[in-house]
């Protein structure tokens, strides 16, 4: 037998405020064919004045438990993933686990932008596996709105702010790619590629948290490439090609990526699950997200094999195979 790392429930959070691209022509020389064409996003969601990024997760973590028909006496330990923390310290992750009134276990964040709950995911698989948890919460939850330069009209209208959660819980299965859960992760990161995507602040330089900034085509050359080969060398670790693939789960960034991935590995779009046009990119959200709403929709089924895929600054890129 092998300890599986299987998903039980799913949910997700998004601010009240809506902003159509349309809102976009009244400050900045842009159309909402521009961006249309260019990204796929025809709105996104804008977190409140005051509203946070762990008052989203914990929001987002409530209805993961309710779908798993868990409280958070039944969790052992939350892995969150997000670029956009309340403060500097301590992590969001363990104001999750003080606002879900968890008094045991273990919290920490991951940091790897768009990549992060990719790389949560793999946090988590290793935590059960390993069998220093039985359940895991993962979470991924950004505040992008607050990094925009909103006169940047090649960034600030591809960001959305958001959260989406995961439950897994350890069982057993036989070893085969027939097992429910997480099969097989691949992670991966180069640095040399860290002007491709960045914030220009932080604590040990500017003592602020500075603006996105972004090489939009250089990064797009680099993302096709890069999703293509971490996919299909997740699925070969598992034992599995691209045509056992009912589901890609791709980080929702820019319509042009996720078609070109879903190209080259031989997906239909139709089995592409798609949330980029409503929400646009909300980084670490983005996959918890597109997991939460493709079950809702009925796309996502129990037994259907899934590939999440992501790719963010860093250069951090990476994925995870699992079977609902």
């Amino acid at each position: 037998m092998t300890t599986r790392a299987v998903a039980i429930g799913v949910g997700h959070y998004l601010p009240e405020r809506i902003v159509p691209n349309s809102e976009f022509e009244k400050t900045l020389d842009t159309t909402d064919e521009w961006i249309r064409t260019r990204s796929g996003i025809e709105r996104r969601h804008i977190a409140a004045e005051g509203e946070t990024t762990s008052q989203m997760a914990i929001a987002a973590a409530r209805a993961a438990l309710k779908d798993a028909g868990l409280t958070a006496d039944d969790i052992d330990a939350v892995v969150l993933a997000t670029s956009t923390p309340d403060h500097t310290f301590p992590s969001v992750a363990t104001m999750v686990q003080a606002g879900l009134g968890m008094t045991r276990g273990f919290a920490f964040d991951v940091q790897a932008v768009c990549a992060g709950f990719v790389f949560a995911l793999a946090n988590a698989n290793a935590l059960i596996i390993s069998g220093q948890a039985r359940r895991v919460l993962v979470i991924g939850a950004e505040t992008f709105s607050r990094i925009m330069d909103w006169t940047d009209r090649s960034t600030c209208v591809l960001f959305g702010d958001g959260a989406g959660a995961l439950v897994l819980e350890a069982q057993e299965g036989k070893g085969t790619p027939d097992d429910r859960g997480i099969l097989a992760t691949d992670l991966n990161s180069d640095g040399r590629y860290k002007d491709m995507l960045y914030v220009d602040g932080g604590v040990s330089t500017t003592q602020t948290s500075g603006y996105l900034r972004m090489q939009g085509n250089a990064l797009f050359r680099q993302a096709v490439e890069k999703l293509t080969e971490t996919a299909e060398s997740a699925l070969h670790k598992a034992g599995l090609e691209d045509s056992d693939v009912d589901w890609i789960v791709p980080h929702q960034a820019n319509i042009r990526i996720i078609a070109g991935t879903a190209k080259k590995m031989g997906i239909p779009m139709e089995q592409v699950v798609l949330t980029v046009q409503d929400h646009g990119n909300t980084s670490a959200a983005s996959i918890p997200l597109a997991l939460s709403v493709g079950k809702a929709r009925g796309q996502i089924k129990p037994g259907d094999l899934l590939v999440t895929e992501a790719i963010g600054g860093g250069l951090a890129w990476g994925s995870v195979v699992i079977r609902w």
